[in-house]
């Protein structure tokens, strides 16, 4: 993955002479003295920040932490005051009026928290708009919108209007908008934070299964850190304007940069954030359907197991066999197939540890990680779900 977009220094005073800011935030002055000082608030200060091409990535702090000034500087709806912001090679702080005008319509797009939709157009035309603001012919543009409306789950409403739609119906039509002009980068401001919390979670989900089809560089607001660390491939915590600590989840959470972070941390629902690939081992012991059950009992003997996965020559998972089972078999002259426990209980790569710790309880074998052509990925003992709890209340 390569770099898609990358801030460089970029800092977004407001204020009469913004400038003049600089030497004071230099000088470790806080917002509120440079403001008394000077009229000028500090937005965002020294921003650097590399977001990778097809990357979830997420900016979040509590108000007033800079992080919507900042979205609206990667757009120029805020032109930044000293920076640069570098998308596919070309500084667009520098853009004139033709090529930012280019640059709005083609390359990048917003979603708003409030949705932004026009209640006197039908859904199909709150999607269309953009395209008819490009001068897209009346049929060409139907075509995309009605395509957009679908990949959001949203077949079928092109002729209602905003107000006969629910909060998050709503907000799909706004993400059908801004995808309709297929964007390299879509721009998320807080856009489901104004949702109940089940319809903000059903989001959620439904973003993170766009992105999985749709691969778009999407850069996301919150000031939810259970969301952020639920979606985003890496995320920067901001605070008082300024960039504390970019990293992946598990790495903010493993590593903390300052008691800032610490604390910022400290409440996390970790069961809502660790996935099972971030648990899992992989699966060094296991047997062929072919092998046989003498087979199964050595690998058992020799990795210190009284269980064994059993896979086909494709790694395709079709049960476990325990030591017993397999001791049973051999003495009654039965064949692997004949002892293999099928009833196995599997979890994929992405499934979160909230979904895992039901299975945990309730099987008395290991936890299967397959992916959808039931591939066996990995391995999770009750023990990895364990110390992942102890984890939790530790913190």
């Amino acid at each position: 993955m390569g770099v898609k977009m990358s801030l460089q220094h970029v800092s977004k005073i407001f204020g009469p002479k913004p400038k003049s800011a600089i030497p004071l935030i230099k000088e470790g002055k806080s917002k509120d003295e440079i403001l008394a000082e000077t009229g000028n608030t500090v937005g965002v200060y020294d921003a650097t920040i590399d977001v990778n091409e097809g990357e979830l990535f997420v900016i979040m702090g509590l108000s007033g932490s800079g992080k919507s000034t900042l979205i609206r500087c990667l757009n120029l709806l805020n032109k930044p005051t000293s920076g640069s912001i570098v998308v596919d090679g070309e500084d667009v702080v520098k853009y004139k009026t033709e090529k930012l005008k280019n640059y709005r319509q083609n390359k990048i797009a917003m979603v708003f928290q409030h949705f932004g939709l026009f209640s006197h157009r039908t859904v199909l035309g709150n999607v269309e708009y953009g395209l008819e603001i490009r001068g897209v012919s009346a049929e060409e543009r139907r075509e995309i919108a009605t395509k957009n409306l679908e990949s959001v789950g949203l077949k079928g409403w092109e002729d209602k209007y905003p107000d006969e739609l629910s909060g998050g119906m709503q907000q799909r039509v706004g993400l059908a908008r801004a995808l309709a002009n297929d964007p390299d980068i879509l721009l998320m401001d807080e856009p489901f934070s104004a949702l109940d919390p089940l319809i903000r979670r059903e989001m959620q989900l439904e973003l993170l299964d766009l992105q999985e089809r749709l691969q778009k560089t999407i850069i996301f607001i919150t000031h939810d850190i259970n969301e952020a660390f639920k979606i985003g491939d890496r995320v920067a915590v901001m605070k008082d304007g300024r960039v504390v600590q970019t990293g992946a989840p598990e790495e903010i959470l493993e590593n903390p940069a300052n008691e800032y972070i610490s604390d910022f941390i400290k409440d996390i629902d970790r069961s809502k954030i660790i996935q099972a690939e971030n648990i899992m081992i992989r699966p060094n012991a296991m047997v062929s359907l072919k092998d046989g059950l003498k087979v199964a009992v050595q690998e058992m003997e020799s990795n210190g197991l009284s269980s064994v996965f059993v896979t086909d020559r494709k790694r395709q998972l079709h049960g476990i066999v325990t030591i017993d089972a397999a001791i049973e078999g051999i003495n009654q002259k039965k064949t692997l197939e004949d002892v293999v426990f099928t009833d196995v209980a599997t979890v994929k790569k992405d499934d979160y540890l909230e979904e895992i710790i039901p299975k945990a309880v309730e099987t008395t074998y290991p936890i299967a990680v397959v992916n959808e052509e039931n591939r066996l990925e990995g391995i999770i003992l009750r023990v990895h779900v364990l110390s992942s709890l102890i984890a939790e209340d530790a913190e």
